[in-house]
């Protein structure tokens, strides 16, 4: 085990220099150019686009164009993009720096949704270390004249018995990777069980390059804690800040030695809920925005005493004003339930009894030149 290291103030990738090491998870349907912003709001780090596919972006789908859109405040544009030929990766690499000014670019190797690694996507893709190394070289190819960073997210494992991790660091590294993210947790885990820190820690052993880790930061002592356990440049935080965008002051805080937890009040949560919604309806206009803010009414009254009923309105929403309507009801004064902290957020799952992979996927653990078929309209993040 390393010896706990000084905390890290900030996070060099390349060019890129983001003044608190954290980094916001890519989540599908989440991370928008609205919660991006209002992440930032919060606290420093680096916040990323949801993922989009190499090949969406190449064929120009207007699915895939219409989730790359940032706002006006941000200054470092970060994507993670997802793909499986390095043909395809290496061509959206070049669009992404030469036509939408992206500053930072992160492959997906982690994903364990079952029709993305029935297609040998996501986290399975990594098994195939000669077809990872190929993807990798082709999108430092085409970023690196721009000057631009590229990154890797990946996971321990298609399952305890085919573990990745090590031999991914490695060819990160030797490929000219800025650095690696690596999640705790197998493929077959899914969002289940604890992170594997130990994992994390070995991989920053093993490699030169700067290892990030998630999995399992709920508050900003968790993110300490796991610097101090394994060493890691940084860590990228996913689940734990649905509901609770103000985890990124607690993180900026914490990494800049102060111990701070924020607690806010019903009311300061209402507050928070009307700037989000607000934001959205900016970004897509107050039909789509309420229908898009909906499904973060949970995450945002989780351990609070509002009931059914007003849960149920405000999931149904439909229009600015009848947001701010319902909001008004909520009890100010109410206190932050302290017994939610510490506590797992958005999905969890069961573990898996097998990955569903391609035929024959286990066989070669090299895939040099093969061609996987990539899925234009794929947005799942991981």
């Amino acid at each position: 085990m390393p010896a706990a290291p000084v905390l890290p103030s900030s996070l060099t990738l390349g060019s890129v220099t983001v003044d608190t090491p954290v980094v916001l998870a890519p989540m599908a349907g989440i991370t928008n150019a609205a919660y991006r912003r209002l992440c930032a709001e919060q606290g420093a780090g680096l916040y990323v686009c949801e993922m989009i596919t190499s090949r969406g972006l190449v064929e120009r789908d207007e699915h895939t164009l219409d989730m790359l859109v940032f706002d006006e405040l941000e200054t470092t544009r970060s994507v993670q993009l997802y793909g499986t030929d390095p043909v395809y990766v290496g061509k959206a690499a070049e669009i992404l720096c030469g036509e939408f000014g992206v500053a930072h670019i992160d492959l997906n190797f982690g994903c364990p949704v079952p029709k993305v690694t029935r297609k040998g996507g996501g986290g399975a893709l990594p098994w195939k270390r000669g077809l990872l190394g190929q993807i990798l070289e082709a999108a430092v190819a085409a970023a690196t004249p721009y000057d631009v960073p590229v990154t890797m997210k990946t996971r321990k494992g298609i399952d305890d018995d085919h573990l990745t991790y090590l031999d991914a660091g490695r060819i990160a590294q030797e490929t000219g990777v800025a650095a690696i993210a690596l999640h705790g947790r197998t493929v077959a885990q899914a969002y289940s069980g604890q992170a594997d820190w130990d994992a994390i820690g070995a991989l920053v052993e093993h490699v030169d390059i700067p290892v990030l880790g998630n999995g399992d930061i709920w508050e900003a002592a968790d993110a300490l804690r796991m610097v101090e356990q394994t060493g890691v440049a940084g860590v990228v935080v996913g689940r734990g800040c649905l509901g609770r965008p103000w985890l990124f002051r607690d993180l900026a805080a914490a990494f800049a030695g102060e111990q701070v937890a924020t607690l806010p009040t019903l009311g300061e949560v209402s507050a928070m809920m009307r700037r989000h919604a607000e934001l959205l309806c900016q970004h897509m206009g107050e039909e789509r925005g309420c229908k898009e803010f909906r499904k973060h009414v949970s995450w945002y009254l989780k351990g609070f005493a509002a009931g059914g009923h007003m849960r149920r309105s405000l999931a149904l929403v439909e229009t600015l004003a009848s947001l701010e309507a319902l909001l008004v009801e909520l009890d100010p004064d109410e206190a932050f339930p302290v017994a939610e902290l510490g506590s797992p957020r958005g999905r969890q799952g069961s573990p898996r009894d097998r990955v569903v992979l391609p035929e024959g996927w286990l066989d070669d653990a090299d895939g040099a030149g093969s061609h996987v078929r990539e899925d234009a309209s794929e947005t799942t993040g991981g």
